[in-house]
């Protein structure tokens, strides 16, 4: 017994230690439980109160933030300005809107002609091909004589152009295939809050992807939040990125058909990667706001951001348009690239072109041709320009020689001061007249759908009349204070000119600028034969130089003779008398103001001049 009383207190010891280690006591699990109910209540609060932060910070940004509607797009602006905007600029924005319209077109047009023209090549390929067969059967008889014709055809078939690359193979219902052109790629290189990619998208029919960058935490979180309030069709165009503009043009060479340059200063440092990143005849689109450097404000810094040495003149607006595009014609011609202006204007505190950039070395050879030295009197207002190179053509070939030189003496001819040198700048055409033509007949069928209408249809009305193939222009005024005489009307120095046998025209860039193709030697002819023209003090009289009155009016109205004593007065004296006293004369004879029935009360001047009865 003892025994197993023994064995069972063991047993019992033994099963009490290990429930104790194994089992948990009930003390253990309540403060368990007890802390994880704590910690859950403290997550639940911590949560809620990170929520609520969240709600009064968004509700707060909310009340910051403020719609901006331009165009067809909307975007979110915050009160502190974190991100640029300028409402100045929707005259850029618009005049771009027009242009990318234009260039859809354009492309589509030169797409099918391609087409058309591979079409054509092709079928001469067959035809000369069964010319081919007919040669050998002749050679077999004997006559080896090759059609002057066939021969040409194999040269210019060989030599044909390849159709563009941004193309899409499409089959149609009846299974053939079909080349289609697919929609432009645009690259906004600049984006800040996203305004122009998101009009882009919205408004511009046929527009591809958009691709928006900026270097700015803050513009890219802008740009989003802008591409999603406004709506599908934004969501799915347009894409913004956080990168360095320059990094992603040179790793995306050749790959947007529109690169769109607005930065805020000046576009030098962009200039190289985006002339690389144009597809072949791709368009870019720059603006330059450095316009104190551009205009000859600080010489060295422009010289040093776009290869050229400007002048301070009253063209000097114009001459930054010709400084920008002779930077981007240096850039492209780096790679074998060269650039065809369609539009360059200036206006409000900037310039902006327009160019198409294409690729070939042959062509790229012509770039002195375009450019040209300023010579600039100090003493008066003449210019004069020098070519940089010239052709000599020889035979069927051409060289290309540097151009002759000096253009000037040394002392200006008119007034024998000094001249200041600046340049090289473009002294091609600037504006393509068949762009210019279809872009304002756009805007004009789209005028509602332009906010900036009226500025931009004036500007472009007035580019459409410039001469295209005369760089810088005169000031008429300033002409005038060299020759210390009053200005002639433009009107009257225009038929000058035109009377001469040159042609003249105003520009877009100075309401008082003149464009004229007449040599310096013409232009002060002109003002000298109005200078000489002046009023002799003998064409005066001496009363009219003393101002002395000679003709005095007459004291009041219906002064002459009057109605002959003893005459009836009626109505046809009116002319003698007046209205009024004719009037008061026939109410008098009929008794006072009371007028008969058969009284004819004469009608006055007024009356006569608004026939309208008056409604009771």
């Amino acid at each position: 017994m003892n025994l197993l009383i023994t064995i069972s207190l063991k047993q019992q010891k033994s099963i009490t230690a290990t429930s104790y280690f194994c089992f948990p006591s009930i003390k253990v699990l309540a403060l368990k439980a007890s802390i994880g109910v704590a910690v859950r209540s403290e997550k639940k609060s911590s949560l809620v109160e990170r929520g609520e932060e969240r709600r009064e910070a968004m509700a707060a940004e909310l009340d910051e933030l403020t719609v901006v509607k331009e165009g067809e797009a909307e975007i979110l602006m915050h009160a502190k300005n974190e991100v640029f905007y300028n409402k100045t600029q929707v005259n850029n924005r618009d005049i771009s809107i027009a242009v990318l319209r234009t260039f859809i077109s354009k492309r589509k047009e030169e797409h099918e002609a391609k087409l058309s023209k591979r079409t054509k090549s092709a079928a001469k390929v067959s035809e000369s091909g069964a010319a081919e067969s007919a040669v050998n059967e002749e050679k077999c008889n004997g006559n080896t004589k090759v059609p002057k014709e066939t021969s040409e055809v194999a040269e210019k078939t060989s030599t044909a152009e390849p159709c563009t690359t941004f193309v899409e193979m499409v089959k149609t219902a009846e299974g053939k295939v079909r080349v289609e052109l697919k929609p432009p790629r645009v690259l906004e290189a600049l984006s800040a809050s996203g305004l122009r990619a998101l009009r882009y998208a919205r408004e511009i029919e046929g527009i591809g992807q958009i691709v928006a960058l900026d270097n700015d935490k803050a513009s890219v979180e802008a740009c989003r939040r802008n591409i999603k309030f406004n709506g599908s069709v934004a969501i799915s165009k347009v894409e913004s990125n956080l990168a360095d503009a320059r990094v992603y043009m040179l790793t995306h060479p050749k790959e947007f058909d529109v690169v769109d340059l607005d930065p805020y200063g000046s576009p030098s440092v962009f200039l190289d990667s985006a002339v690389q990143s144009v597809a072949d005849g791709g368009i870019l689109m720059c603006t330059a706001t450095d316009m104190a450097v551009l205009c000859g404000g600080n010489g060295e810094v422009c010289y040093s951001k776009y290869g050229s040495y400007p002048l301070r003149g009253k063209y000097c607006h114009e001459m930054a348009l010709r400084i920008l595009l002779t930077s981007i014609e240096s850039h492209a011609n780096r790679y074998k690239r060269y650039i065809v202006p369609v539009l360059s204007v200036q206006m409000d505190f900037y310039v902006r072109v327009f160019v198409r950039v294409y690729t070939s070395a042959g062509a790229m050879k012509n770039t002195p041709l375009k450019l040209s030295y300023v010579y600039q009197c100090i003493g008066c207002d003449s210019f004069h320009l020098q070519p940089i190179g010239r052709t000599l053509a020889k035979n069927n070939s051409v060289r290309y020689m540097p151009g002759f030189g000096p253009a000037v003496p040394q002392e200006c001819t008119d007034c024998g001061k000094k001249f200041n040198m600046g340049g090289p700048i473009w002294s091609a055409p600037i504006h393509d007249p068949e762009w210019v033509a279809s872009i304002l007949e756009d805007v004009k069928s789209m005028k509602d759908r332009y906010p900036a209408y009226e500025r931009i249809s004036a500007v472009l009305t007035t580019i459409s009349e410039e001469l295209p193939d005369v760089p810088l222009f005169l000031s008429l005024h300033n002409l005038c204070a060299t020759l210390k005489c009053t200005s002639p009307s433009a009107v009257i120095f225009r038929s000058a000119v035109i009377n001469a046998g040159y042609r003249v025209s105003g520009t877009h860039v100075n309401p008082l600028g003149l464009k004229s193709d007449a040599p310096m030697d013409v232009i002060w002819d002109i003002m000298r034969c109005w200078a000489n023209f002046a009023r002799a003090v003998a064409s005066l009289s001496k009363a009219q130089a003393k101002k002395v009155a000679r003709f005095l009016p007459n004291p009041e109205r219906h002064w002459g003779p009057k109605v002959k004593a003893g005459r009836i007065i009626t109505s046809k004296h009116i002319s003698l008398l007046g209205p009024e006293a004719v009037n008061g004369y026939l109410c008098h004879e009929n008794g006072g103001d009371e007028e008969g029935p058969e009284t004819k009360r004469v009608k006055t001047e007024e009356e006569v001049e608004d026939p309208t009865p008056e409604v009771s």
